[in-house]
């Protein structure tokens, strides 16, 4: 049995979602069949009905910010990334359940996020 560590995070949009991260798989995005990481989080808002939250980390947006910086993201860095998303869409996402359940980083908004995170 797997115990998992409940977490809070207070959206911009006021409410209080309590997540926690369940498992990273690879996968593709359809109908492009990119290449991604799927990071999953089960998230409530209102602690009755639990809902699984996908973030897709693709495979090109890696590539690409290892080839502008001369190095990799470490397994912590990209974690972080996808985290800095899901919390973007507590804060700017009003319905969550219903609009926010497949989430990307890609190359347009990875450096975004990993600002956030002072990384460089």
């Amino acid at each position: 049995m797997t115990i998992r560590r409940m977490k809070t995070y207070t959206g911009g949009q006021g409410y209080v979602y309590q997540y926690y991260f369940v498992g990273k798989r690879a996968a593709t995005i359809n109908p492009s069949q990119e290449a991604a990481n799927e990071y999953i989080f089960d998230a409530t808002s209102d602690r009755k009905t639990t809902f699984a939250v996908s973030v897709f980390l693709t495979k090109d947006a890696i590539d690409g910010w290892s080839t502008a910086h001369g190095r990799t993201l470490t397994e912590a860095e990209q974690y972080g990334a996808v985290k800095m998303r899901l919390f973007q869409a507590f804060d700017d996402i009003e319905n969550m359940m219903v609009d926010g359940r497949r989430l990307f980083v890609n190359a347009a908004n990875l450096e975004q996020v990993l600002a956030t995170l002072g990384v460089d």
